[in-house]
């Protein structure tokens, strides 16, 4: 039914173009854009926005829970992700962690940035918000970067079997409750 209803309402808002692309998702009605670029202004550029609520008023209404996202490969510049992926998928679900990223790359140009926001692992707000189903931490984020499998020594999971993209961790931060990360697609 989400498929159909993104699919639906895509037909009737404006589509991503060649030019510059910015998607927020779970948009809500707080449109700010909080992290950009460094050396770039917090403006838009050319934003579309997309939200589960369709009293929202997106232009995409879809549940990041269910995959493929409504979009073709390589629409968007940027991804915008303020306060929400605490709330798709469900701790300790890898595979669905995994799914996630790898279909965020898909719709990412080369070289496009995902600019993030969730609760700090350590926040009152990481479980105390009833919709919030996974924390996500810096060192989740080393997952999504292939550099680090196969390191000698390292005691992490090898995810590569189910795990075939790739992004780099540019920065990470926490502050204020809030856990800010910029990924980039290799």
């Amino acid at each position: 039914m989400a498929n159909q209803i993104a699919t639906l309402h895509a037909e009737v808002v404006h589509k991503p173009t060649s030019g510059y692309c910015e998607l927020l998702i779970g948009s809500g009605t707080d449109h700010r854009k909080l992290l950009a670029p460094v050396g770039e202004d917090k403006s838009w550029k050319n934003l579309f926005t997309l939200d589960i609520d369709p009293a929202l008023n997106p232009d995409y209404v879809h549940d990041l829970n269910v995959l493929p996202l409504p979009f073709p490969d390589e629409s968007f510049d940027e991804i915008h992700a303020y306060e929400v992926l605490e709330h798709v998928g469900v701790q300790g679900d890898y595979k669905g962690f995994f799914a996630l990223f790898t279909e965020l790359h898909r719709i990412l140009k080369p070289d496009g940035g995902i600019f993030a926001s969730v609760p700090c692992f350590d926040s009152e707000w990481a479980w105390g918000d009833p919709g919030h189903t996974r924390v996500i931490t810096p060192g989740m984020l080393t997952f999504l970067e292939q550099r680090h499998y196969g390191e000698p020594k390292n005691p992490r999971t090898d995810y590569r079997n189910i795990y075939k993209v790739d992004f780099k961790v540019e920065g990470a931060m926490e502050q204020k409750e809030r856990m800010y990360f910029v990924l980039r697609k290799q």
